[in-house]
């Protein structure tokens, strides 16, 4: 479970930066998920740390 939610964290982390970069409008909801994606990428990190 840990594995699937640090991949759907960095597959959100690619198309947000994707949209940025890229200047295509996904609207608000691409934010909301990218500050999702980061607590779960610093969670698995945190868990990982101890």
């Amino acid at each position: 479970m840990g594995n699937l939610l640090y991949v759907i964290a960095v597959v959100l982390v690619i198309i947000w930066a994707i949209s940025f970069l890229g200047g295509f409008y996904t609207g608000g909801i691409i934010h909301a998920l990218l500050v999702i994606a980061v607590i779960a990428i610093l969670l698995r990190l945190i868990r990982s740390g101890t």
